[in-house]
């Protein structure tokens, strides 16, 4: 199973007491992925259709445990694109409309269209209300890439009002939830694995929360350990790379007007250099007598670069 699937599972196992928190939950799955029917006689039918069997399970206990309703689930399996789907009806009118005047969808309904727009804010007027919606929302049309590979979060909305109200929840858990617009649907989604984390604390999925921080630690440790063996690997290819430099130029100077011309202290960096190839400036300064700190073997490798560049210059002026 899909870590999106595990988390959708999870949540399909959580339960919460309070009933207006139950109806703020039925609320977004009915308006995320459910459908008013009317028939030829005014009678209202709700069905919910879901492709995660978890989720038909959550949502036909919820519809029991919240109205006391017996719901019908139908099961449909493609064999072309070898999927199932499941679809939790609502068929009885006095059951339909106890379940529409509860979560206060009834009204949303009067325009005569099968998908929901908004829900009213006064089935989400409670913070935990507010958590419980974000929960079925999830439900109904929501999916998490594997954090092994990416981070996303994201809930797929018919209409741009819905998408606006998820978001504006989402937000008000202080996050930056985005909406960006794919094909025909709006989806509300989160990118930063931290605001993921805080996420799925809203919905309860404490579990998921728990393997996503895990992978969170462990990919922010490979990538101090990378950034560590990538400035070591640096800072050896500019060591190696100055004492390359560092012999050529002594072996220039050797070659073309000899140690005898040099001071005695740059006379002295200089056959430390050779005769230590690999030697750190620490390194050489203790082989010098007496010994020289860091900075002072560095000048003096400077001013034989800086004499060697003449040399080379003077040379060039020549055969000008």
């Amino acid at each position: 199973m899909s870590f999106s699937g595990n988390v959708k599972e999870e949540l399909s196992q959580q339960w919460n007491t309070a009933r207006h928190c139950q109806i703020a939950e039925t609320a977004a799955l009915i308006s995320i992925c459910g459908s008013v029917t009317i028939n030829s006689f005014n009678q209202y039918g709700i069905k919910i259709h879901t492709e995660n069997l978890a989720v038909a399970r959550k949502v036909f206990t919820l519809i029991k445990k919240t109205f006391n309703i017996e719901a019908d689930i139908s099961i449909r399996r493609n064999i072309e694109k070898q999927s199932v789907s499941y679809s939790v009806i609502i068929r009885q009118h006095k059951d339909a409309l106890r379940v529409l005047q509860a979560t206060k969808l009834l009204e949303e309904h009067k325009g005569g269209f099968e998908e929901f727009h908004i829900v009213s804010p006064l089935v989400i007027q409670q913070p935990c209300c507010r958590r419980a919606f974000l929960r079925g929302a999830f439900l109904g049309a929501g999916s998490m890439s594997d954090p092994n590979k990416s981070y996303h979060f994201e809930i797929v909305c018919s209409s741009e009002k819905m998408a606006k109200q998820i978001q504006g929840l989402i937000c008000g858990f202080s996050m930056d939830a985005k909406i960006v617009r794919r094909k025909k649907t709006y989806v509300v989604y989160l990118k930063e694995g931290s605001q993921i984390v805080d996420i799925l604390n809203i919905i309860e999925a404490h579990v998921a929360l728990m393997e996503l921080e895990n992978v969170r630690i462990l990919k922010e440790m490979r990538n101090t350990v990378n950034r560590k063996v990538n400035c070591e690997t640096a800072n050896i290819n500019k060591t190696v790379s100055a004492a390359v430099k560092q012999l050529e130029d002594i072996t220039y100077l050797r070659d073309t007007i000899g140690f005898g011309k040099l001071s005695d202290g740059l006379e002295e960096i200089a056959l430390a250099r050779i005769s230590h190839p690999d030697a750190t400036l620490k390194e050489l300064g203790e082989l010098l007598s007496p010994p020289v700190g860091k900075s002072g073997v560095n000048h003096r490798l400077r001013k034989l670069s800086d004499l060697a560049e003449k040399v080379r210059q003077s040379k060039e002026d020549y055969y000008d």
